[in-house]
């Protein structure tokens, strides 16, 4: 199994493929460029299972709907923001995208329970990591060795926590309790930024010192 980073629109996040030898795949946050993402999936003639988003804030969904309805695919999402994707004033869309603000239809499976989770022949496990929005979700692939995070933690940073629902205090103890426990050479595939590990934050992460 192996994973490929795509940076997508002006915020350039992260959306990120993770794909079997089979050439099936999952797809995480496809953030913006529904096209180019759509592309580059047929190019490298990849077959999309799903999309698992971790969280529901504008610039992580705004291709959903393109790629969904191309691949005929389900869209997974926690519970605490199901309602997000069609309002664009949860998702953060009407604030920073004025006229172009966004809605999704709802998903097709909500994610209510942290734990292992699998779709075909991927396994990997969900943890509820909220403080830059209050669904926001971890996936972390334990025998690949990495975990896609979100904004949650980056390199060096960690997620802003003032838009609606964000709580400082509460982020820092979902980056502590849920990402910092995990092996120091896991890879935190983030949802902005270059790629680290769970080592490096806990040694250079001004945001963590202590940890």
């Amino acid at each position: 199994m192996k994973w490929q980073q795509i940076p997508l629109g002006s915020l350039q996040t992260n959306c990120y493929i993770v794909e079997n030898p089979d050439r099936s795949c999952l797809i995480f946050d496809p953030g913006s460029e529904g096209k180019k993402l759509i592309h580059l999936l047929n190019q490298r003639k990849l077959k999309p299972q799903a999309i698992f988003l971790t969280h529901a804030h504008f610039d992580h969904i705004g291709a959903v709907t393109e790629v969904r309805e191309t691949f005929q695919i389900p869209v997974y999402i926690h519970k605490q923001e199901e309602k997000w994707l069609a309002d664009p004033a949860l998702n953060g869309s009407q604030l920073f995208m004025y006229q172009n603000s966004i809605k999704v239809n709802d998903a097709d499976h909500i994610i209510k329970n942290e734990g292992a989770m699998e779709i075909n022949d991927f396994a990997f496990s969900v943890f509820h990591t909220p403080g830059h929005s209050p669904g926001s979700i971890s996936y972390y692939f334990e025998q690949e060795g990495f975990v896609i995070s979100g904004d949650a933690l980056f390199q060096g940073s960690i997620g802003r926590t003032d838009l609606p629902g964000g709580n400082h205090s509460q982020l820092i103890k979902s980056i502590h309790d849920k990402l910092l426990t995990l092996p120091e050479d896991t890879y935190v595939l983030s949802g902005h930024g270059p790629v680290t590990t769970i080592g490096d934050e806990m040694d250079s992460n001004p945001f963590l010192n202590g940890f």
